[in-house]
């Protein structure tokens, strides 16, 4: 009952939660649940801003057809689903062009600007490719949802990539772009008639091999940028300040094996270092502990052992003599089931083991840690996400589980 205790405080005291972790561990769906989990606790209003969610469970939480623009979960949809709920769960799916063209409205020093810069013909591709533009779109739509003051708290779902890192090193990196090399080599020919003059025949080779204008859309684009820099600076800042802030919190989420678990230890202990909060570690897909019990490492080996034989495991012995009419097969073919049987569940006990040590290391990194059980299936809609919200709040049924 403490990890309930403790999540549910976590969710009612936080303005903003960043859910973290490596890829494939289950960031999107445990986001969307803890949403779930903070309005069936709280009657305020919650938004997740989530990332690229399965496209079932995307279906469910009325995505398909959304981008930045929140909305609202239909209370009828959660009552169908059998979910009692307080509060208000409004979604986001962060949309990357829509996001990007927003920057640009906003930064702009004037009108011209914007739409000069808008209607760039390579403006579409490089934003896509831009500083990691997922993870600083990301950032950025946190502080404006944030400075709206319209929801009591805001879960976003970081975008996936190979070091969790990325996402909180986007607002810096933005802010070093103005002032980087690239920037001054790229804009160069607009501020030296020298550098013009010199660089002109290789601009006109340049467009022979790459295409009318090629140099020239590129360099107009990032003049255009550069334009803008003393916005985008100041807003890298707040960003940063926003993720120290107090009421800002980081749920650390990872499943169990070797890479997830070393790459969630490698984040929690770079989130101290910076002296931001770590709210929760939530272990996803774990085994239960009971299987690596040494009762349960007993009984397996006893069954491997006493399958087939005339004195010793003589209750392995006599399951296997009475099976094989139960499920009609010959008593040869049962006891290799149960011999395999047995021998995997030993394997199974030997994994379990181990995620047991790595929780440990987990556990050790903050003062809530959450276990979820592999689940009965995949989450696609409402139902399935709100039993991931009982095993995320402490409230659970065997029969969520397997």
């Amino acid at each position: 009952m403490a990890e309930r205790a403790s999540l549910d405080a976590l969710l009612a005291s936080r303005e903003m939660i960043l859910v973290a972790g490596s890829g494939g561990v289950g960031k999107t769906t445990v986001a969307a649940a803890l949403g779930l989990a903070a309005v069936q606790r709280q009657a305020g209003r919650v938004l997740v801003l989530t990332v690229d969610p399965a496209r079932r469970l995307a279906t469910a939480l009325g995505l398909e057809a959304m981008g930045n623009t929140p909305v609202r979960i239909d209370a009828d949809a959660l009552d169908g689903a059998g979910l009692d709920v307080r509060g208000e769960l409004h979604v986001a799916m962060l949309d990357t062009k829509a996001g990007w063209d927003e920057l640009i409205r906003r930064h702009a020093p004037d009108r011209a600007t914007r739409d000069a810069v808008l209607a760039n013909p390579l403006y579409q591709n490089i934003t896509s490719r831009f500083v990691r533009s997922h993870d600083y779109l990301a950032m950025e739509q946190l502080h404006d949802l944030h400075a709206t003051g319209d929801y009591d708290l805001v879960i976003v779902d970081t975008p996936p990539s190979r070091n969790a890192l990325t996402i909180l090193d986007a607002p810096g990196r933005m802010a070093d772009f103005f002032g980087s090399r690239l920037l001054r080599w790229l804009t160069v020919p607009y501020r030296s008639r020298l550098f013009t003059f010199a660089s002109k025949p290789f601009y006109q080779v340049a467009d022979r091999v790459l295409g009318s204008r090629f140099l020239q859309d590129i360099a107009d684009f990032f003049v255009l940028f550069q334009a803008m820099e003393k916005g985008f600076v100041k807003r890298a800042t707040e960003v940063e300040e926003l993720l120290v802030d107090p009421r800002t919190a980081f749920v650390v989420v990872s499943t169990l094996e070797a890479a997830p678990a070393h790459e969630a230890v490698y984040l929690a202990e770079s989130l101290a270092e910076r002296r931001m909060s770590i709210g929760a570690i939530v272990a996803n897909r774990v085994l239960p502990a009971a299987t690596a019990s040494a009762g349960a490492v007993a009984a397996a080996e006893a069954m491997a052992a006493g399958v087939g034989a005339d004195s010793d495991g003589e209750l392995a012995a006599a399951l296997a003599d009475a099976l094989p009419d139960d499920v009609g097969a010959d008593r040869d073919l049962v006891d290799r089931v149960l011999s395999s049987m047995a021998v995997r569940f030993d394997d199974l006990a030997m994994v379990a083991a181990r995620e047991e040590v790595r929780r440990g290391e987990l556990a050790s990194l903050a003062t809530t840690t959450v276990a979820v059980p592999w689940l009965a299936g995949d989450i696609h809609d409402l139902a399935g996400l709100g039993v991931l919200a009982r095993h995320l709040r402490g409230s659970v049924d065997r029969a969520d589980s397997r």
